[in-house]
């Protein structure tokens, strides 16, 4: 991590540790511009998606840059929970990784070593990559800094819940994110997010974590609902998709056009 996107997270995380609430969509167009939009709007940061997305590797890097540039912070959402994965999306200079289907403490742990240089994980080395400069930030520097990237973990199934303690007393997690639309369908009623049901979990959850001072985050697609978990004492608010968000600009634009 260099020095520049160093102080960006250090900020982010000390608006986070003073109770604040940040906001930032989901990237799935693969568009640097979108990214860069997003950043000069004022959102807090991106969650740059290669889960449910079309980002490889190549072009992910170019998405981060349009991030940093735009001043808005860069989390990727990995595919998968390897460590491969996880160290990838470091090395290319994602501030954090977002780490889909965690259901154990012991899943959990893994990630959280493969975010980690030693002594707090076991992370591949590698100081030839975008993120130590390409070698040019000296290694005294780079391995700590490095060390402060995110690890955030989503929670998206009835077995995480089952788990949930023994995930929460971890050391090392900065975010528990609360997968709605996959928790909705663990649970028996896929895509209600608004379910009695899916409510009943998402605030078990909420609470646990902040009886714990653990960091909760979630994804929401209304007003609505973004005011409702933020009221809750959801911190970490991703709200919307960018291709979302997109369309209901054009569907609002077009009703006009033709009224």
């Amino acid at each position: 991590m260099n020095p520049k996107n160093y102080k960006m997270l250090t900020k982010f995380k000390e608006r986070l540790n003073a109770g604040e609430t940040v906001f930032g969509p989901f990237m799935k167009t693969g568009d640097p511009a979108f990214v860069e939009i997003a950043g000069y709007a004022g959102f807090d940061f991106v969650i740059l998606d290669m889960e449910h997305g079309p980002a490889s590797f190549e072009n992910i890097q170019n998405l981060i840059r349009g991030a940093i540039l735009a001043g808005t912070v860069p989390v990727v959402r990995t595919s998968d929970s390897r460590d491969i994965s996880i160290s990838r999306a470091l090395d290319l200079g994602a501030c954090g990784v977002q780490i889909p289907q965690i259901q154990t403490a012991d899943e959990a742990r893994l990630c959280i070593s493969a975010a980690k240089f030693f002594p707090l994980g076991q992370r591949g080395v590698c100081r030839f990559v975008r993120a130590a400069g390409y070698s040019s930030i000296p290694r005294d520097d780079y391995f700590p800094m490095a060390n402060n990237s995110m690890v955030i973990l989503q929670l998206e199934g009835t077995k995480a819940i089952d788990n949930l303690n023994e995930i929460l007393d971890l050391k090392g997690i900065d975010i528990i994110f609360i997968g709605p639309y996959d928790l909705s369908q663990s649970l028996g009623y896929p895509g209600q997010v608004n379910h009695p049901e899916v409510i009943k979990k998402m605030e078990l959850i909420v609470n646990n974590a902040r009886k714990r001072n653990v960091i909760v985050g979630t994804f929401t697609d209304t007003l609505a609902s973004a005011q409702m978990w933020r009221n809750a004492g959801v911190q970490y608010i991703s709200y919307s998709v960018d291709v979302g968000v997109f369309m209901e600009a054009c569907v609002a634009l077009v009703k006009k056009l033709h009224h």
